[in-house]
């Protein structure tokens, strides 16, 4: 399929109690590359990616999500986007370049779930990303986790669906899965693709907005998902549950939290999606089977959420 328009998820900002336990964690544990530390900032690139960053942590007073950012595929694409959201009714700011290094201009814009959002065509390529001529599967040998890239985040608000519309009318993302009462209609969980992957975010039904689920990166294997788990025991990372799979999206995974209390997800597999596909519904009463598919329930642990 031609990948147009929105490309990718790009990056995510999230916020840290210590920095220092953080830089451990996210580089030692999950096995990115820390590329700099500006500005207060730590930013983190995966060894699979061309970009300089995907990763950006910030030292603050309570953990969670600043803000997630789409990769377009030109800087025209920003300003035609501008205009569909303001015809929606979305405020964007625009941002000049320079606001995260390497990073050229960007419009932001809020959701109803009351998350912050960035789109931008332009980043520097790292350093120390893939090789393009005659090249090995990786320069340096993957440590840790062995994380590919950062894949997706779940995000949690009231008004899912109305934020959903957003990604579907506007930045012309498919409804690839959903999460249903049927009793009621309510959407409990919206996951959503850009791309032929099955999802690039997720929304998640929450009585409190702005919240995050989790940051998810990609590895190539079950086989990897279980050298997590062992990292996870060996270094007494806190393990939330897994490993597993999911009913929806068929994702092999793990989830678990960085020191801060933000939970981070290892995720492989998963269906390829194309746009001509029916849209996969499950019924509340099967939460626990779409989410773990093998234990097909959902722990307490597992509804709980950052700031």
């Amino acid at each position: 399929m031609a990948v147009t328009g929105v490309l990718r998820p790009g990056y995510v900002q999230l916020r840290v109690l210590d920095l220092d336990e953080a830089i451990v964690h996210y580089r030692d544990r999950i096995g990115l590359n820390l590329v700099s530390f500006e500005d207060g900032r730590a930013f983190f690139q995966a060894f699979d990616e061309f970009d300089r960053h995907s990763i950006i942590l910030r030292e603050a007073d309570t953990a969670g999500l600043d803000r997630m950012a789409f990769k377009v595929a030109k800087d025209s694409d920003l300003d035609h986007f501008a205009e569909r959201l303001l015809d929606a009714g979305v405020n964007v700011e625009v941002i000049p370049a320079g606001e995260d290094p390497g990073v050229g201009r960007k419009i932001r814009f809020n959701t109803p779930t009351a998350h912050v959002f960035d789109l931008y065509a332009e980043m520097e390529l790292s350093e120390t990303g893939p090789a393009v001529r005659n090249p090995d599967v990786w320069i340096a040998e993957p440590r840790g986790m062995r994380a590919t890239r950062f894949d997706h985040c779940a995000l949690n608000g009231v008004d899912i669906s109305a934020s959903a519309k957003i990604f579907v009318e506007v930045l012309d993302f498919s409804v690839t899965e959903e999460l249903v009462d049927e009793s009621t209609g309510a959407r409990l969980g919206i996951f959503l693709s850009c791309s032929n992957k099955a999802h690039d975010v997720a929304f998640l039904s929450y009585p409190e907005d702005g919240r995050i689920h989790h940051t998810s990166f990609n590895l190539e294997s079950w086989h990897d998902v279980g050298n997590a788990a062992d990292i996870i025991s060996r270094y007494n990372v806190s393990l939330d549950i897994g490993p597993t799979r999911h009913g929806i999206t068929r994702g092999q995974t793990i989830y678990f939290f960085d020191p801060s209390g933000n939970r981070n997800e290892t995720f492989s597999g998963g269906y390829f999606y194309y746009p001509d596909n029916p849209r996969r519904t499950w019924q509340a009463e099967n939460a626990g089977k779409a989410i773990f598919y093998y234990e097909k329930a959902l722990t307490d642990r597992f509804m709980t959420v950052n700031t």
